[in-house]
């Protein structure tokens, strides 16, 4: 059976082109132009870094990500690491993007010395999750803390063995929440380790006890005053609202992002999903109000039926009681009590009808 993905449970197919919001999200954020700007945002081992650098010299090291799909529906996803991760006792974990990444080392105290060295790198372990629904049913961060905690033990036997957890590297699970709550919308929020001193006061180093790094940026209206740099980079390509031409204008006016043929792609595909969306949610909405309205028809039906039903009680007892008594069309009414406004009303269907009896008897 295959493995479900993360966004399965929000998979929705476009039946024309079969494009689904876990595909679309997928290859906007798999391109090394998008991850680059959310590595120098949120991670603070690029924030000296230049964009331009991390993309083409830290993610995958100096790889290439592959520009080709094996399949029309697949996702090219970055080389150097494996989406899935099984553990006989947890069960199977599937990323939505999985790689590795160089950074720079932080600079020793000979500071001259240092800079005589050639450069040191660090390898950092990446996850990027898009996630539509900010409560499935537990608190989001302790989902993030698991799958990084998960990423530390699944290096055993790959990065160390037997006692050797000096070389377990660091890693960072990044979530980008496309549908946040309204009090959550624009925020990137940070959960790291601390050292707290709790008597005396011997620090160690940082490096051996920060080794994981959960980070939720929650989008929000594009158009908010507070969204800005990242936050609006990445509303503005995760927005509905706006087509791809839009889009791409944003991009390379305010952020000077490059338009590769993959990236054109992927905001080609998210319009058309988010088109799609709004699409069926105006279907939706017109068959609901039909459905309401015919729903309410027959309400109305079945209770004017009543009425009618009741009328044609009240009539018949009208005739009955004018045909076996020498009570006058005004007395009968008044003896069933029938309210003054309804009484031409009846006249006038004994009038149709052609039973009515002479004027003269209305009245003695």
């Amino acid at each position: 059976m295959e493995k479900e993905t993360i966004l399965a449970k929000d998979l929705v197919t476009v039946e024309e082109g079969k494009i689904s919001l876990d595909a679309a999200c997928k290859k906007l954020l798999v391109n090394k132009i998008i991850l680059a700007r959310i590595l120098k945002e949120c991670v603070e081992e690029y924030r000296e870094c230049v964009l331009s650098e991390i993309e083409e010299n830290y993610i995958e090291g100096m790889e290439n990500t592959s520009q080709e799909a094996v399949h029309r529906d697949e996702i090219p996803l970055i080389r150097g690491s494996r989406n899935e991760d099984s553990a006989m006792e947890e069960g199977t974990v599937t990323y939505d993007i999985r790689f590795h990444a160089l950074a720079p080392h932080p600079a020793g105290v000979d500071g001259e010395k240092e800079a005589m060295q050639p450069k040191r790198t660090v390898r950092l372990n990446m996850d990027v999750e898009g996630q539509t629904d900010f409560y499935p049913g537990y608190p989001l961060p302790k989902r993030g803390i698991y799958y990084g905690s998960r990423m530390i033990s699944s290096q055993y036997g790959r990065v160390f063995v037997n006692s050797h957890y000096e070389k377990i590297e660091k890693v960072y699970s990044i979530w980008v929440c496309i549908n946040p709550p309204a009090y959550r919308r624009n925020s990137i929020n940070r959960y790291t380790f601390h050292e707290e001193q709790l008597y005396g006061k011997i620090e160690e180093k940082k490096e051996n006890y920060d080794l994981i790094a959960v980070i939720m940026i929650c989008l929000g209206d594009e158009e908010a005053a507070d969204c800005v740099g990242l936050l609006r980079l990445l509303s503005v390509l995760f927005s509905i609202r706006k087509n791809a031409e839009e889009k791409k204008k944003i991009l390379e006016s305010e952020f000077s992002v490059r338009m590769t043929q993959q990236l054109e792609g992927a905001i080609g595909e998210m319009c058309n999903f988010s088109k799609y969306v709004v699409e069926m949610a105006t279907k939706s909405g017109l068959e609901q109000g039909m459905k309401e309205g015919l729903e309410k028809g027959m309400e109305r039906g079945i209770e004017r039926g009543m009425e009618k039903g009741m009328e044609n009680a009240i009539l018949a007892s009208v005739r009955n009681l004018l045909k076996n008594t020498d009570m006058t069309l005004e007395q009968v009414m008044n003896a069933l009590e029938i309210p003054e406004e309804e009484k031409a009303v009846y006249a006038g269907r004994l009038d149709q009808a052609g039973r009515t009896p002479h004027p003269s008897l209305f009245f003695h």
